[in-house]
């Protein structure tokens, strides 16, 4: 390959990365909140697929947009006790964590720098966030513990 074509290559790349980027849609659901926020994460998409599944004590919302796919774990009383995300980037975590965004970001402060790619998992009294993948493949979920419905296990968050 000639430098030209490589240049060209590699400006085509980036360029479509940031278009990428600059199309992903916000996230509006928040963790521990009503079901009632998810009706609005339909139309921040702007026209992004959203399917519902109904699960044994629960039900996953999923929204499906070209950078990102989020799925909301909604217990029977109507609150969003968990969240999972992949893409080809990771959600705005503060629209994510809603009240708990401030505990995740405390705790995340305080743990030590690790370098290298390894997952990431935080967790506090109230929350857990877990994080891992690579680039344009990322995944994650986030989950309050005290507020799943019995007989659910985090493992299910997925």
């Amino acid at each position: 390959m000639r430098k030209n074509e490589f240049f060209y290559s590699l400006k085509l790349g980036l360029g479509l990365s940031l278009i990428i980027l600059a199309a992903a849609p916000p996230v509006l659901a928040t963790l521990g909140g009503p079901s009632d926020s998810i009706k609005s994460d339909a139309s921040a998409f702007q026209g992004a697929r959203r399917t519902v599944r109904a699960r044994r004590n629960y039900t996953v919302h999923q929204i499906t947009s070209a950078a990102i796919t989020i799925r909301e774990y909604v217990s029977p009383e109507g609150v969003v006790f968990g969240v999972a995300w992949n893409g080809v980037l990771g959600p705005d975590l503060t629209k994510l964590l809603g009240g708990y965004a401030g505990e995740y970001r405390e705790a995340r402060r305080q743990m030590p720098r690790m370098h290298g790619r390894r997952p990431l998992r935080v967790k506090t009294d109230n929350i857990v966030v877990e994080k891992w993948g690579h680039m344009r493949d990322i995944h994650g979920r986030a989950y309050v513990p005290a507020l799943l419905p019995a007989g659910v296990s985090a493992s299910e968050i997925r």
